[in-house]
């Protein structure tokens, strides 16, 4: 049996079915922005393996990164240790991160740095003598991760997790914001939060939203005032403000944390994806003085929440040379050459009949069908045209690696317009 007939009959694969698997694309080799697969095609990889390989694939500076740590030690607890690489990194987080925030916890993954925001939060109220300050809101359309705290702020209707209503803690949503980020801002974009905001401000202890871009939610992308209008709700009724930065940060939206698009600083913060450039699994919860002093008073007196791999070593030491290679680098114009070649190529589908929408800002490219897209088929024309693209739901989107050639750009482009005439 083949790798691939296996991996078919034995093993499970991110939303996909048991009884009828999508086709699974086995890689041999990944260099630069290119996948080779088993079947020989070499193809670009649009997607950043999910927004995290900033910095594309087999990269010298994190490679030597990797073999140096290594060489040294993986991995030891964190309990009671500590070592030069997340020490080095927290203190690199704190120097880029937006003012304010001056604490950091290591996690595991984005979904648990989201898991444990929301304990800091919920925690934090209840050392300050509001134990019923436990509910959270949050914009519809969001989504925030596949674990069950993670998941009771993903939309409840039009997300992925609707399965688990009845097991999931009830929070309140309001609507989506409505006014994109080019226009001309709306007012009453704000009211409905407001609304809630003024009926439940006693229960409420954060409010969760991804900045700007809401991703796996439908790859919206919003106004920065409807931002602003949260920290300034946030600031006049109590309640804490977390920023998921899981998939916007590090650049991508054409600011270094998509935050800045509004000049505004959370009270908590979520990092990963792109944290360790794609290599390793990490994650990362930042918060104000403010927080971390108020979760440690009174009992228990410690902050309830220990990964067994926090602040692994090895993935610290890949994400200082990711955030350094960064930074080294003129990122932005980078990130501002591909988002104007997304918008010079990709703006004709608008007119086509069966495009509802095309969506662009920094590395991101959206183009939202009308009809659910045929993800098994439409992936077959991707590969056909040297692209791998991974649609969900009515929406084809991009979001390449940095270092994407205007050739690469093309070639994605073209993969789905051509894609785009096959649905």
């Amino acid at each position: 049996m083949n790798n691939t007939e296996f991996d078919k009959q034995h093993i499970w694969h991110p939303y996909t079915s048991a009884v009828h698997p999508l086709p699974c694309y086995e890689v041999v080799a990944a260099s630069g922005t290119r996948l080779t697969l088993s079947s020989g095609e070499s193809i670009v990889d649009g997607m950043s393996s999910w927004w995290s390989t900033i910095h594309g694939y087999n990269h010298p500076k994190l490679n030597e990164a990797a073999h140096c740590q290594i060489e040294k030690f993986s991995h030891v607890m964190f309990g009671g240790l500590t070592h030069e690489p997340a020490v080095q990194l927290c203190k690199r987080l704190l120097e880029i991160v937006p003012d304010g925030l001056n604490r950091v916890f290591l996690a595991d993954s984005g979904s648990v740095s989201v898991e444990v925001a929301i304990k800091m939060a919920i925690q934090y109220w209840a050392c300050q003598g509001r134990p019923e300050k436990s509910k959270l809101v949050t914009p519809r359309n969001g989504y925030h991760g596949d674990t069950f705290a993670a998941m009771s702020v993903c939309d409840p209707i039009n997300g992925m997790h609707s399965l688990f209503k009845k097991s999931l803690i009830e929070h309140h949503f309001a609507p989506a914001p409505q006014t994109r980020f080019e226009n001309t801002w709306s007012p009453d974009d704000i009211a409905p939060m407001r609304d809630i905001f003024e009926k439940h401000a006693e229960q409420l202890a954060a409010l969760v939203l991804e900045p700007i871009v809401q991703g796996a939610g439908g790859m919206r992308i919003y106004h920065p005032e409807y931002l602003k209008q949260c920290r300034q709700l946030c600031d006049e009724f109590d309640v804490l403000l977390i920023c998921d930065e899981i998939a916007t940060g590090f650049g991508r939206t054409g600011k270094l944390f998509a935050c800045e698009h509004a000049q505004i600083t959370p009270d908590i913060l979520c990092l990963g994806k792109a944290l360790t450039g794609g290599y390793m699994t990490l994650a990362a919860t930042l918060c104000t003085e403010q927080v971390a002093l108020g979760v440690c008073e009174g009992e228990p007196g410690v902050f309830m929440h220990g990964p067994t791999f926090m602040g692994n070593p090895l993935a610290c030491a890949v994400a200082n040379a990711s955030i350094d290679l960064l930074l080294s680098k003129p990122w932005q114009t980078d990130v501002l050459n591909i988002e104007t070649q997304l918008k010079n190529e990709l703006s004709e589908l608008k007119t086509n009949d069966k495009v509802a929408d095309v969506r662009i800002l920094g590395a991101i490219g959206v183009v939202e069908m009308k009809m659910h897209v045929n993800v098994a088929e439409i992936q077959k024309v991707f590969i056909k045209h040297g692209a791998w693209i991974r649609p969900f739901s009515k929406n084809i989107y991009i979001m390449p690696p940095f270092i994407s050639s205007p050739q690469d750009i093309s070639a994605l482009c073209e993969a789905i317009k051509q894609g785009v005439a096959c649905c």
